[in-house]
């Protein structure tokens, strides 16, 4: 639909120097119309100014023919057909409509048309008219009042250059003729041009007054047109009328079209009849129909009444609107009213609720959908006192398919989760994702609870069998917390909260399993929120600290560094275990600023032992998202001026399954500084032994649990420590044997060929001043005391 314009007033002030151009009018849409209008005014008329000059030049080169040279006469008149062809081809290329728009500037620039073709032919009484005879001036006088009579005619609209057409060639002859003696024609010649400029801006002013007004004709038209919905040139709407019996009356073309008849057999049909169709025999009406009948009943006006109709055994859309009629006397005649086919619109608007409600990834609901059908569930059994469930589900190493294989692999892998848990989906279930890799279900009738439960486990099994994707078998899971109501919520969002506590104590207790909600759970939940609240403000209240642990060189037992490692001792919750709070931080994406601050400290200590002394640090996989990341640790070794390679970084297997966020090329950029790379909790993790290769690792760190195992003798695990500790020495790697705490683990970890040793058999954490003072002191030293 078109933009509808704004609205004019009946009546325009004309200014005379908005009407000469010379400034702007009040309302600079209309005026650039009316501009418009001007233009193409003297565009009309330019073929006829250039004939007028070109004719009354070839009068004035007649008259003069006897009295001035011939070559002064041709050149003269060479330049008057060049003024007037240049002005006519300029007025020629003005935009060849008038409802267009023009500016101030598009109106100024026709006055040099006035200027150029004043100058010329004031060279007729300037310099032809002194050498003349008095009976050829007065021929040459005619001739160029004839001109400027149909100069001020043919360019009257563009007031500004006609005027100065006529002043500036009415005074050229009215001082030749002053000059002349003839003071009364000068006189006259004064007064004939005042008359012309008169009439020319009186006519300039008519033609603007004119224009206006059919500007606000023509505004008000397309408003009309407008708002009766572009009757004439739509094919959507129509009107409507009926008689005070309901009865169709008057049925035009275009709703007999609509309806799909021919008017004859429509005329005086029930209204009601018409628009039930096949339902009118039947009884069976929309509800659309229903208020329509009752409106009619009592004679209200009503608009945007929304009905489907039967249209050639097609269902269709109607959007109706009418108003009652009565007569001169105040009866009831009937109804009037207009009619709109919105089958299209509808099929539209059901289009965008359905993407507004429905994956389009996977086809299943989406979130809004989800607690919308949870909703009218809860509402449903409250009325009959029933119990109803909802489930969540998280995919178990769904991010590493996705971080590894691509994001086109990870959303073909959801559509097969998609499949699998909708084909479990029965008449009491909906399944739904909620975004990311996490899917809801929500149970109408829980009232069995064991069925609810093996509901659950199936939807486990189902969901962590194999899927083949792109020559890729993949192996993901799933873990389910389940809320039963109106016990564990009697809102949606409580209902949905208890479920999300389920789920993660279902990831805690090792994921692949479902848990139901229980009470305690609150409880636990409110701790962590109130513990995540400490730890937000434990670096700056100096809550936390390092402690270090030495490491020996096996076979020497001689000191060769430590290993920091961070503990928390909060005034609210006491000494609180890196287990529990090194998770919550990664959780929170605390763990940068407490990472950066470790490495800080670290480094810091480290500059209070010699040379030869290696600090070690462990790094968490997320803090590897951000690449500023090496800039922190750049930052900490010029400022503690501790060299590179005595700072180690330990890193995990799981280091590795983000890849996919450039956590391997972060790792390079820091072995590019100096730094030492160690892999902490070797053959524990999900890593490829191919990355050993690919990385600039410079140690193996092995994990406790191969350790004691080794030691004790068990077969796999002294297999596993032997491989580990023979690909280090052929990569040019070290290795190091963390949790040593005997020493028959001492010695059977240095057989097998471990370079290097750390565990609560050479030292337990130490504060920063123990270990500055061993340091400094040496291993042997401290031994022998």
């Amino acid at each position: 639909m078109s933009k509808i314009p704004p609205s004019l007033p009946p009546r325009i002030s004309v200014a005379i120097p908005t009407l000469l151009g010379l400034r702007e009018g009040k309302d600079p849409m209309v005026w650039g119309r009316i501009r418009a209008a001007q233009l193409l005014a003297v565009r009309r008329a330019a073929l006829f100014l250039l004939a007028t000059n070109v004719m009354a030049s070839l009068v004035i080169a007649f008259l003069l023919r006897a009295e001035i040279p011939h070559w002064q006469i041709a050149s003269w008149e060479a330049l008057v057909i060049a003024a007037a062809v240049w002005v006519g081809f300029r007025r020629l290329a003005t935009h060849d409509r008038g409802d267009g728009y023009a500016s101030l500037r598009d109106l100024r620039t026709t006055v040099s048309d006035g200027c150029i073709l004043a100058f010329v032919w004031s060279a007729v009484p300037v310099v032809f008219c002194t050498h003349a005879s008095s009976g050829t001036t007065t021929g040459l006088g005619l001739t160029l009042a004839v001109l400027m009579t149909t100069v001020a005619l043919a360019m009257a609209p563009l007031a500004l250059a006609t005027l100065i057409f006529l002043g500036y060639l009415g005074a050229a002859i009215v001082v030749q003729l002053s000059f002349a003696g003839t003071f009364a024609a000068a006189a006259g010649l004064l007064l004939f041009t005042l008359l012309l400029m008169t009439a020319c801006l009186h006519r300039a002013r008519a033609l603007v007054l004119i224009r206006a007004g059919e500007i606000v004709l023509d505004d008000r038209d397309e408003t009309v047109s407008l708002l009766l919905g572009e009757f004439e040139g739509g094919g959507a709407d129509w009107l409507w009328e009926t008689d005070a019996t309901r009865r169709v009356v008057k049925p035009g073309a275009r709703f007999a079209f609509a309806c799909g008849v021919d008017a004859a057999s429509i005329d005086n049909m029930p209204l009601l009849q018409l628009l039930a169709g096949p339902g009118w025999e039947t009884g069976e009406f929309d509800t659309g129909l229903h208020t329509l009948a009752d409106r009619l009943k009592r004679r209200e006006s009503f608009r945007n009444l929304r009905l489907p109709v039967q249209i050639g055994g097609e269902e269709r859309w109607w959007d109706l609107a009418a108003a009652p009629r009565f007569d001169d006397h105040g009866e009831f005649i009937g109804f009037r009213g207009v009619g709109s086919d919105v089958t299209e619109q509808r099929a539209s608007a059901d289009k965008v609720n359905r993407m507004a409600r429905f994956d389009t990834l996977t086809g299943l609901p989406n979130r809004l959908m989800v607690n919308e059908t949870l909703v009218k569930t809860m509402a449903d059994a409250d009325r009959w006192g029933g119990r109803y469930a909802f489930m969540m589900l998280d995919l178990d190493r769904f991010k590493a398919v996705n971080d590894t294989l691509g994001h086109p692999i990870g959303d073909r892998l959801l559509g097969r989760v998609s499949e699998r848990l909708n084909q479990l989906m029965g008449v009491n279930e909906t399944c739904g994702r909620l975004g990311g890799d996490e899917f809801a279900v929500v149970v109408r009738d829980a009232s069995d609870l064991a069925a609810v439960e093996q509901l659950a486990e199936r939807i486990i099994e189902s969901l962590s069998r194999p899927y083949e994707i792109d020559a890729h078998t993949l192996h993901i899971g799933t873990s389910v917390g389940l809320a039963i109501g109106p016990r564990d919520g009697r809102t949606a969002d409580m209902l949905v909260r208890s479920a999300d506590l389920a789920l993660y104590r279902a990831k805690d207790a090792g994921r692949g399993v479902f848990r139901r909600y229980e009470p305690e759970l609150h409880v636990q939940a409110e701790e962590r929120r109130v513990l995540e609240m400490a730890l937000r403000g434990a670096i700056e209240k100096g809550e936390m600290h390092l402690v270090y642990q030495p490491i020996v060189k096996a076979g020497s037992e001689t000191l060769c560094g430590f290993e920091a490692l961070l503990r928390w001792t909060s005034p609210e919750f006491g000494s609180v275990s890196p287990t529990k709070f090194i998770p919550l931080a990664e959780e929170t994406r605390l763990i940068g600023p407490i990472g950066a601050w470790v490495v800080r400290a670290a480094c810091e200590e480290a500059a209070h032992w010699p040379s030869e002394m290696r600090i070690a640090v462990n790094v968490s996989a997320d803090q590897l998202r951000n690449p500023s990341f090496v800039t922190t640790i750049a930052a900490a070794l010029a400022n503690t001026g501790v060299a590179a390679e005595r700072l180690e970084l330990e890193v995990t297997e799981g280091v590795f399954m983000h890849e996919g966020l450039g956590a391997t090329q972060i790792l390079d950029r820091v072995a590019e500084l100096g730094v030492h790379l160690s892999l902490d909790d070797f053959g524990t993790g999900y890593a490829s032994l191919g990355y050993l290769g690919r990385t600039r690792l410079s140690s193996l760190k092995i994990d406790r649990s191969f350790v004691r195992d080794a030691a004790s003798g068990l077969r796999e695990a002294v297999a596993i420590v032997r491989a580990g500790i023979a690909l280090a020495d052929s990569l040019g790697m070290a290795t190091t044997a963390e949790g040593v705490e005997t020493e028959v683990e001492y010695k059977a970890l240095h057989d097998l060929g471990c370079t290097r040793v750390q565990g609560f058999y050479f030292g337990r954490p130490m504060s920063p001043e123990e270990a500055r003072a061993l340091a400094n002191r040496g291993w042997k030293e401290a031994a022998a005391a």
